[in-house]
């Protein structure tokens, strides 16, 4: 299973549309072959930054989801209305029970 998990933060005037890019995002990322789970969250302690969690069955499958045109919109989305250069870190894990 891949785990990626990322962040973006929004300027003032741009979070509610953020948001509503991220929740498109996240509910079409859902509908994916591989996608197990596919969640965005607004920081508690800073209410501009949105965090994803995401859950992939393999690599391949996470490689097909970015070129989705979606996510290439997203991307883009992301690109004109974050504060600041969104980050993103991915990780292979195993269940252990």
């Amino acid at each position: 299973m891949i785990i990626v998990t990322g962040s973006v933060t929004a300027r003032p005037n741009s979070f509610e549309e953020l948001r509503r890019a991220s929740l498109d995002h996240v509910r079409r990322s859902r509908t994916e072959p591989g996608c197990i789970s596919h969640s965005v969250q607004v920081d508690c302690e800073d209410p501009m930054r949105l965090f994803f969690f995401e859950r992939w069955s393999d690599m391949d499958a996470l490689k097909t989801h970015f070129v989705q045109p979606g996510s290439v919109q997203f991307i883009g989305a992301i690109r004109s209305l974050a504060a600041s250069s969104a980050s993103i870190s991915m990780y292979e894990a195993r269940p252990t029970g």
